[in-house]
């Protein structure tokens, strides 16, 4: 069987089934198409209306996310720009304290080599002075021995041709 026959058997089938009806005027079928008709000519322009404005809509989401993209990707540029310049800065603030690190360890070495030369010279001379001390009071105390040892001769009495050689020696030591 073909399509329009089975077509034909559901048009021809009345006792409550499904069927199709062809009177025009009881199915209203005219006023269906006048209502089709009036809907597609004036729901054209509504429609043509509303789809434009949508398209248009789109369009100005579109630009508007490309504007943003292109204020973004300048936004990022300048950015990296910026930290690419920060990453300069750090660099060159590290080397400075570096070297101020390096100016300051030489200048407290050489400070500190120059207190220990001082200290060292204090302690030279400290040394002198002591050395210095000792001998003139060992000087002292051998004149007060040999002054004793004198005195000591001359109570006993000195013998005439050594006070003569003592006379001698002080004339000679005189320069006379």
């Amino acid at each position: 069987m073909s399509i329009m026959g089975t077509v034909l058997l559901l048009a021809t089938e009345s006792e409550g089934g499904f069927g199709l009806n062809f009177d025009i005027l009881e199915t209203n079928i005219v006023n269906l198409a006048i209502l089709l008709g009036i809907l597609f000519y004036f729901g054209q322009k509504v429609l043509t209306n509303t789809l434009s404005e949508r398209s248009s809509n789109i369009e100005k989401t579109i630009v508007e996310a490309e504007t943003k993209a292109k204020e973004a990707a300048i936004a990022l540029s300048e950015v990296q720009q910026k930290l690419t310049q920060a990453q300069a800065e750090a660099q060159r603030i590290i080397q400075t304290a570096e070297n101020n690190a390096k100016a300051s360890r030489e200048a407290i070495l050489a400070q500190a080599t120059e207190d220990v030369q001082r200290l060292q010279e204090t302690a030279a001379r400290d040394l002198d002075t002591e050395r210095d001390r000792a001998i003139a009071q060992l000087r002292q105390q051998v004149v007060a021995m040999s002054l004793q040892k004198v005195e000591s001769e001359l109570q006993a009495g000195v013998a005439e041709d050594t006070q003569q050689k003592l006379i001698d020696s002080s004339i000679a030591l005189l320069g006379g």
